[in-house]
């Protein structure tokens, strides 16, 4: 048993680092800046992924035991869905919302700084971990900048 789960644990490893080097950093907003921004859409689309982290995390934790061959195919695809959708929400703070939205002129800036920080630091935890506690988080963190930006 232990020789199958050291063998799942290298499978999922090669299955990641297989994935993110094919995994392009091509959904950045434009930096030109082209002035069209749709700053809500941003936001919701960070609910989105945080939707899908979560149902990772569910279906990594019923996946987890399972050691037929399809339930660690389905297990390694989560695990990858996971840290796609969580870098996704960290590429949008730092792409789009740091670059484009947060400006030093701003009064709150700090404030608003601070909050988005929050929302990169807890996507690193969903990354890192695989409990709720952490989307839980990264829910939270994604709500607490979504005030600046509301829908039109």
């Amino acid at each position: 048993m232990k020789f199958q789960a050291k063998k799942l644990s290298v499978s999922i490893a090669i299955a990641t680092l297989m994935t993110f080097s094919f995994v392009s950093n091509s959904f950045a907003h434009c930096q030109i800046p082209c002035g069209i921004y749709d700053d809500h859409a941003r936001v919701e689309s960070m609910r989105e992924n945080v939707d899908t982290v979560r149902k990772s995390v569910s279906l990594i934790s019923e996946l987890s035991g399972k050691t037929d061959p399809q339930s660690q195919n389905q297990l390694v695809r989560w695990v990858v869905n996971k840290e796609q959708h969580a870098q996704f929400i960290i590429d949008t703070i730092s792409d789009y919302f740091l670059t484009q939205r947060v400006k030093s002129s701003q009064e709150d800036y700090a404030e608003r700084l601070q909050k988005h920080h929050a929302v990169i630091v807890a996507a690193m935890r969903a990354k890192q971990n695989a409990d709720m506690e952490s989307v839980d988080d990264l829910a939270l963190a994604v709500e607490g900048v979504a005030p600046y930006y509301p829908e039109h």
